[in-house]
């Protein structure tokens, strides 16, 4: 096992993680985060965000997360649905909400736990097309069980990924 994974297990598996994600979608296109060394396609896209910490409310959670991995500050609009991921040893309860952009500038960000480790490569706002052109693996599940953006921001309710 390389050096990354390690380090990914090391701060991520074998433990129940609950993460914030924001769906920002702007113009007719979402904002992703291309991690590295994720995915079937060894690679992921997936909405910005993140772990809660102990002592800290899931707003200020999904607040810093933007910060951290895209350099933008939003607000929170609604929540919208919960999504399971389990493939061990990642498990994950991700709480998604709707969000608005309220200012900062779009950059590549970094996830602070993966220290010189880092896995975020890219930082983009896509279309449709753009996601439909990914190969299978590289978008996080809850992009692939919708067929536009719109379907996206109306979905309530629970989701889980646990591959066969």
């Amino acid at each position: 096992m390389d050096n990354l994974n390690t380090e990914l297990i090391k701060n991520f598996g074998n433990k129940i993680r609950v993460r914030v994600c924001g769906i920002l979608v702007q113009d007719g296109k979402i904002l992703l985060v291309k991690h590295h060394s994720l995915g079937k396609a060894g690679y992921l896209w997936a909405p910005p965000g993140g772990g809660v910490n102990f002592g800290e409310t899931v707003e200020d959670s999904l607040k810093r997360e933007f910060a951290e991995e895209t350099g933008l500050t939003i607000e929170i609009e609604n929540f919208l649905f919960i999504n399971e991921y389990l493939e061990p040893p990642l498990h994950g309860i991700e709480l998604f909400f709707k969000v608005r952009l309220t200012g900062g500038r779009l950059i590549t960000g970094i996830d602070p736990e993966m220290g010189h480790n880092q896995i975020i490569k890219e930082v983009k706002f896509m279309d449709e097309v753009m996601l439909k052109a990914e190969p299978s693996g590289a978008l996080h599940s809850i992009l692939t069980i919708t067929s536009s953006l719109q379907e996206l921001i109306n979905l309530r309710g629970y989701y889980k990924y646990i591959p066969k």
